[in-house]
Parts: C-alpha cells; structure tokens; sequence
C-alpha cells in the first residue's frame, strides 16, 4: 500500500503517541452528558461539561488556541490553554500532544467549563482532553480564502458515494438529506400505524420473484440445492397475509431488480407496500393524497415543495386522468382497442423504438413513457389501466378491457402504482398463463406464475386495494435532490479502479513527462537516465497500463499522457 507524505507523518505520530504511554484507540466509556446542540440552547455560564467530537480547524497561538469540535448535532468553539490543561510543571499534554501530535479528524473527548467569548461566541474552556481515535488519512476540507471564495470542496459525485463516511463529515448538506428520510418513514409509520394497519416483514430471498415485471437476481442455496431470486416485489406474500384475515398490512420493503443503473435507478431500492381489505382504488387515491400532505408537512413544513425549478402542491385533491386519455391528449393517436401491430406502429410514428417481444401492455407502457410521463409535474393519478398492463390488477367495474388501477405522476415520474386487487384466482390464472407467453417470446421481464400464491386466492382473498411507493423517489423530491444516489447511504458503484503499482524507473518516466503532458520521446529517455533494457520494459509496461503512448507527427516521434 502507497502511504501519501500525510498519512506517513500521521503513523510517526500515532507511534509517538504510543511511545508517550497514550492509547490512541482506548476501550473505556467516554463519560458524554452534553453535545454541541444542547450546549448552545441551554448555555450556562461556567457549567461543568463532557463532550466528544471530531477536530475539524485549530488556531494555535502559543500557549493558547481556539479550535472547533464536530459532533453529531453540528459544530462548537473550545478553548485551550496551556496552563488550564498543564497546571503543573509538565507541560507535555499541550505541547506535546495537543500542539504536535493532533491532527484535524481526530476524534477527542473534552472536560471543560462553558464561557463567552469578548465576541459573544458560546465555548468550552477545556480542562482536560484525551483522544479517542486518531485519524490516519486527512480529511478533504474546503478552504474558503479572504475574499469568501471555496476552494477544494469535497464535490465529487464519485468519490462523495463511494466514501460516504467522508462525505457526511465534511458536507453537513448530505447528513441533513437523511435526517429527513427517517422524518418521511416515521410519518408514513404514524399514518399507517393510527389507522391500525400491521407492520410486517416478509421474505427477500423466494422460490419465484413475483409481484411486479422485472429482471430479477438469481441465487442457489446450498444446503436445499434450489435456485433462489432476490425478490423483485413483496406484493404477493402481503396479499397471502390478507387472505389469512389481516385486514391491513404494510412493508418497508427492500427490493432488486436486475436492471440499468441511472439517476432514478438503483439496483437495490426500498419500496413501501401497503394492502388494506374492503377497499378499493378510488379510496386508495384519497388516502395517498391524504398521506402525502401529511408527509410534506412534516419533512418541509408545508404542502408545497420545490422540485428543480417547480413547486409541487402536495394539497389534496389531485387530478385524475385515464392512460388512454393521456395518451390521446399529448400525441394525438387514440390507441384504445389497438392489437400489438397497430401499437408498434403508432411507436414507429412517433419515433419510439419498440422489439418484437412486447405485448399491447409493454407497447402502450412504452408510448406513454416517452411522451406523455414528463407532462405530468403536479401530483396526478393516471388511471385505468389495458388488462395487458396489470396482470394482478381487478377488472375495471365499467370496462373489462381496463382495469382498476392508478399510478401517481409527480414531477414527470411515477412515485406509486396501486390497484383494486385480483381476487379471482381462475382470472388470475389466466392473466398469470398470458404472462408465460410473453416470457415465451423472449419477454424476460414477464411474471412467473406463483401456484402458491393462486391457491391462497382459491382459500378466498377479500375485496382488497393495494399500494406501492417508491421511498427513495418520495425522499428525492421532499429534500429536492435530483438523483437517486443523493438519498441513498451506499448506492450501487462500479467496482473501484485499483491504484497502479509503478517501478521506481516508470515513476521516473512519468514524474518528468506529467508537467507539459507531452514531449519529445528522444528528449524523455536522454532525461530518464536509463539503460535501454529498462527504457524498453518501463515504456512497454506503462502503455499497456493506459497511461502513456507515443505519436508521430511531422517533428518526429512524440510521447504523451494517456490520463
């Protein structure tokens, strides 16, 4: 492993640390009574405190300094003194320690006395210190210069998800995004919760990914030699749960779909499912806009929240509009009643690429994706499904080439899909049996037919309305974030790019070659020095690395930078 100068200096500090008789990781308990969150609301001159923190800036001036402590209610000033900390002869804990062997990240627990500043600036007069984690790798503080502009902030999409424990420390931003994500799931609980529905848990890994159309991830288990699917949907064991008389169910339910990683996506998401019984859609649509209200009030304070550039009302009611109509309204195609053929070609006229494996459903999914979706800003139901569509969705009461079913449009992307649910298991089947011939022809998003879960629905499930709403979508627009990885802890990366291990005499190349990024390549082997045995090895070695190449041109042979 290749130590950067700092993080060298950092272990010749932890070991003269050690050497000192201090335990740069100590066991104990650290005594904590106060953080910097309830210092600064009930401030008492020369109260008697105990509080730990990160050290995140330090001005040391002599004997004394001020220096900022970070923990996990935000930031407080504290005070050092030599003579405060040292008030006998040895003066090695400040000088020492404090001054020389501390660095910004380490974590220290402070004793100390409140005080206020000549300027009003509420601090901890320190009176004893000890460290409790010393830090080995610096952290990427911004610096901000004298006339107010940043510098080196800690941006980097990439880095920021890949080292998130980074990202919280340094952008107190990020940290307040999921503060209110566990505001959003509590309010969701306190609304189900009032209304007596039951928390459940149900299985992720299933014999049959069922519930949804989508790609699944295939496992084996060893001990039974079964293959196994992590599930796409918890939709079907929560309907099983209705039928053995819950009359209310609901899941915060993390699922895995097999599919393209973008801003909305992420391979592994959390989805909240609720089933009530004797209900169905109409009144579904009232309790989401009900809860929806309830849920911007206590994550913002208000129904209304700003998305990007819009403001969305989240004040019930909200409009509703049927699939077919929408798709009417905003390409001019009335697609009702349309086979597969005339679909694709309604496709092909407006430009919307489509294969010959999608069914009606997949076509009119497809159609109203890319031209109707984005039209739809302020919250909005778009009803009444094709049967095509909805496989596990009831037939609609007025329309039997339709079915009852909604999906909530905010901000042009769906956050909820909900249906009056099918309870009729001979239907079922049959919808469940026009699934395996769009799998036949190549569909590999289609649904497995669950027997299981048909003989639940032939012991009789009762008339039943059912949910889905995508949490990380419903987070991402209550804290105005406009990608999925903004409000995950640890989104899905690509695996890490390894650090290129180089030989003293490929450091050599490219130390002289990295300040113009190119050169004449007679000119770089005169510069390296070296045998042509190891020029040859060293060049070689750094091209197939991806790191350099040579060129020719009109002045002869040239050698540049790849990166």
């Amino acid at each position: 492993m290749q130590l950067s100068e700092q993080e060298i200096v950092r272990r010749e500090k932890l070991s003269r640390l050690r050497d000192l008789g201090i335990n740069p990781y100590p066991a104990a308990l650290y005594p904590v009574d106060a953080t910097s969150k309830s210092i600064k609301n009930d401030f008492e001159e020369g109260k008697q405190v105990v509080i730990s923190g990160r050290l995140m800036s330090r001005r040391i001036q002599g004997k004394a300094s001020f220096a900022e402590l970070q923990d996990s209610e935000g930031r407080i000033q504290v005070y050092f003194n030599r003579d405060e900390i040292c008030p006998d002869d040895d003066k090695t804990h400040y000088n020492e320690v404090y001054k020389k062997l501390l660095d910004i990240g380490d974590i220290i627990g402070v004793e100390g006395e409140l005080f206020t500043t000549q300027v009003g600036e509420k601090t901890v007069m320190v009176k004893n210190f000890s460290l409790l984690s010393k830090a080995l790798r610096p952290l990427p503080l911004p610096k901000v210069d004298a006339d107010g502009k940043v510098y080196d902030e800690f941006n980097d999409p990439e880095l920021r998800y890949r080292q998130r424990y980074v990202d919280l420390v340094v952008n107190p931003s990020v940290k307040e995004t999921f503060v209110k994500r566990t505001k959003i799931t509590n309010s969701i609980r306190e609304f189900y919760n009032e209304r007596g529905y039951l928390e459940v848990e149900t299985p992720i890994l299933q014999p049959i990914p069922g519930g949804a159309a989508a790609r699944p991830f295939l496992t084996h288990h060893n001990a039974l030699n079964i293959p196994l699917y992590l599930r796409i949907a918890n939709e079907l064991y929560l309907k099983r749960l209705i039928v053995g008389g819950f009359d209310g169910v609901y899941e915060f339910s993390k699922d895995f779909r097999n599919e393209g990683m973008d801003r909305t996506h992420n391979p592994e998401f959390t989805v909240m499912e609720l089933y009530v019984a004797y209900k169905d859609y109409n009144w579904m649509m009232e309790t989401t806009e009900q809860l929806l209200e309830k849920i911007a009030l206590d994550a913002n304070g208000s129904t209304k929240v700003t998305v990007g550039e819009n403001e969305i009302e989240f004040k019930a009611p909200y409009a509703r509009v049927p699939i077919l109509e929408a798709i009417k309204i905003h390409t001019g195609h009335d697609v009702a009643g349309m086979d597969e053929n005339q679909l694709r070609e309604v496709a092909r006229k407006l430009e919307i690429e489509v294969d010959e494996t999608m069914g009606v459903g997949k076509l009119i999914d497809e159609i109203f994706g890319e031209k109707c979706e984005h039209h739809y800003v302020q919250p909005t139901f778009i009803t009444d499904y094709p049967k095509e569509m909805s496989p596990l969705t009831k037939e609609h009461r007025s329309n039997p080439a339709l079915t009852e079913r909604f999906e909530l449009m905010v901000n042009g992307k769906e956050l909820a899909n909900a249906y009056s649910e099918l309870n009729d298991p001979i239907d079922q089947r049959e919808r469940f049996e026009e699934q395996l011939k769009l799998s036949e022809k190549g569909d590999d998003e289609a649904m497995f037919i669950d027997q299981d879960f048909l003989r639940a629905l032939e012991y009789g499930m009762p008339p039943t309305s059912g949910i889905g709403i995508g949490i990380d979508r419903l987070v991402m627009l209550m804290t105005n974030n406009s990608s999925i990885q903004e409000v995950l802890f640890f989104p899905q990366m690509r695996p890490e790019k390894k650090a290129v291990e180089l030989t003293e005499e490929e450091k050599a190349i490219m130390d002289i070659l990295k300040p113009n990024g190119e050169m004449p390549l007679a000119d770089l082997k005169s510069q390296a020095g070296l045998s042509g045995k190891k020029w040859d090895k060293s060049t070689k070695n750094l091209a197939k690395l991806g790191l350099f190449e040579v060129e020719k041109n009109n002045e002869g042979l040239f050698a540049k930078l790849k990166q």
